[in-house]
């Protein structure tokens, strides 16, 4: 690439980056219905780089809290009542499920209440955790206390920590910080979106595999 070119795509970057703050500063009260959707699936990474972006103002960090604290207790409370209503037949839909359930039932019964505290911060197990706990004999009722709980522990922690890292790079980077905050969380994200990309692409690999070898060595 030319020096032209490279200066051509400093500029666009530059850009770029203007547009998504001015949108941030316009739209910010999306941000937090946005929140909502992502922390229902997912979203460690996604509330610790919104929690960076805390620090310079762009964003609320007690109503950042509030929505990933909303997000992610109705994200379990659903898959929990799905567990609960439609287990049996997910089993019978995907049996390959049945080990990763019965591992879960084991923690569930090994450690009970430190397990459903903490089981968000133990990374790919939230939703299925969620589903095997309906699958179990836990109560209702006491699952939604102690979710909720948990909801509000993890958000807590992820946006405090990513407000803490945000608050030291824009000490330390001063009018700098803002900026560099944007472009990290584009790059990041496109980090994220790659590894989840290429982790359902192994995962659908491996399952394919699997079943070819089922049905070349079936069991008796």
């Amino acid at each position: 690439m030319g020096f032209r070119a490279r200066c051509g795509s400093v500029r666009e970057t530059s850009v770029l980056m203007a547009e998504i703050q001015r949108l941030v500063h316009e739209y910010r009260e999306w941000f937090y219905l946005i929140t909502i959707a992502w922390t229902f699936f997912e979203g460690e990474t996604f509330v610790l780089l919104a929690g960076t972006a805390c620090a310079s103002g762009l964003i609320d960090p007690v109503w950042l809290v509030a929505s990933a604290w909303l997000g992610s207790y109705l994200g379990d409370q659903c898959w929990f009542f799905l567990g609960r209503k439609c287990g049996p037949l997910l089993l019978r839909r995907f049996p390959d499920w049945r080990h990763g359930i019965d591992m879960v039932h084991r923690w569930l019964e090994r450690w009970d209440t430190i397990f459903i505290l903490t089981f968000r911060f133990i990374y790919g197990i939230r939703n299925f955790s969620s589903v095997a706990m309906g699958l179990s004999d836990l109560n209702v009722f006491r699952f939604m206390i102690l979710n909720f709980i948990a909801a509000g522990i993890w958000a807590v922690t992820f946006v405090g920590a990513g407000y803490l890292f945000g608050h030291e790079m824009s000490h330390l980077l001063g009018n700098w910080g803002e900026g560099i905050e944007l472009v990290a969380l584009g790059i990041f994200l496109t980090v994220v979106i790659t590894v989840l990309l290429v982790s359902r692409w192994r995962a659908r690999r491996a399952k394919r595999a699997a079943l070819i070898t089922a049905e070349r060595w079936p069991t008796s």
